[in-house]
């Protein structure tokens, strides 16, 4: 059985004193392949290490929406796309999105957010999207983009949205990915939601170290941990874990582009 954490940051603090343990506790559980997430383009280098230290991880590099603020610049967006060619291992452009939970510099984020599906649409890599209280601004973000300049395959990722938000993004082609929140016990929007995403269409992630999935809430969320999250999805979705294991396996791949070795299929 194989999983992938399509979103991680093990590169914050909380994990400095044990990241050889922690990779020993994915692996037991199955985890194949971790794609680590970026907040800033500053992050970049402690990311590059941790994937120079474990094969088994790709990344991104992005700009936060909470970050933009403060970090976006005139030539955040070209830093961005410097990094993303610098490597061969960045398989993806973020996170980025909208968040108007914790920020009202609305018109800002929507900038930074089309610079970066410029970016993504330039160098052919999907988008991480980050959404909070924001589905609506975003979808019309994303149908003005693709109606100007062409569409920009991604995952909204720690998806919170209703079925009818859901429905939106599955329409333009993005796919879903759920976290640990899936799991709480009043996220039933979060969960109708988790059963009407098509089987090709399904991620799986952690968002650690934050939020960690029931049995493990209220703890420091790690990438072994996404096997609950697989294991609530099982039960939810009425099918075999095995079979929820390879679905999720086989679309980050097809997202990001990963190495075929990953399903067993050579070089």
């Amino acid at each position: 059985m194989q999983l992938i954490d399509t979103h991680a940051h093990i590169n914050f603090e909380v994990f400095r004193e044990d990241l050889d343990q922690l990779r020993q506790r994915w692996q037991e559980a199955g985890v194949v392949h971790v794609v680590h997430s970026c907040v800033e383009p500053n992050e970049f280098d402690s990311i590059q290490s941790l994937a120079d230290r474990f094969d088994e991880l790709s990344f991104a590099v992005g700009l936060h929406p909470l970050d933009v603020g403060d970090k976006w610049t005139a030539a955040t967006a070209t830093t961005i796309a410097r990094l993303a060619r610098s490597d061969h291992r960045v398989v993806a452009i973020g996170e980025t999105g909208l968040d108007f939970y914790k920020a009202s510099n609305i018109e800002q984020q929507v900038s930074a957010l089309r610079s970066q599906l410029e970016i993504a649409r330039e160098l052919g890599k999907p988008v991480i999207i980050h959404c909070r209280e924001a589905a609506l601004r975003i979808r019309q973000v994303f149908q003005e983009f693709w109606q100007e300049v062409g569409p920009v395959p991604g995952v909204m990722h720690c998806w919170s949205g209703t079925p009818e938000e859901t429905q939106w993004f599955l329409e333009l082609g993005f796919y879903i990915s759920f976290s640990g929140v899936v799991t709480f016990k009043k996220a039933e929007a979060i969960q109708a939601s988790a059963r009407l995403v098509p089987a090709e269409r399904l991620l799986i992630e952690t968002d650690c170290p934050f939020l960690a999935p029931v049995p493990k809430r209220g703890k420091r969320n790690e990438p072994a941990f996404v096997r609950y999250v697989a294991e609530f999805l099982s039960e939810l979705r009425q099918v075999p874990l095995t079979t929820l294991c390879s679905e999720t396996t086989r679309n980050a791949c097809q997202l990001f582009k990963l190495p075929s070795t990953i399903l067993g299929l050579g070089a």
